[in-house]
């Protein structure tokens, strides 16, 4: 599985829908802190990626964000 599906099945969880393109912005679909912190979490617990909370304000996306925890080298489960 490609770091992409990870995250993408990590903001379908958390954002409880199932219907989230690689493009969908995070704050569109409803996202807010809390579920921000749970993303971070989830991130380092199952992609073995620190994202700190500023990329992922900076980072908005599914495609995005999985760029960027590409660029650390972390590997997929």
């Amino acid at each position: 599985m490609m770091i992409v599906d990870d995250v993408r099945a990590i903001w379908c969880r958390e954002l409880q829908t199932d219907d989230i393109s690689v493009d969908d912005d995070f704050f569109a679909l409803g996202g807010q802190s809390l579920v921000m912190t749970r993303i971070q979490g989830a991130f380092l617990e199952e992609l073995g990626a620190e994202v700190p909370m500023d990329q992922l304000f900076l980072n908005p996306t599914v495609a995005s964000i999985s760029a960027y925890i590409e660029s650390l080298g972390a590997a997929a489960r």
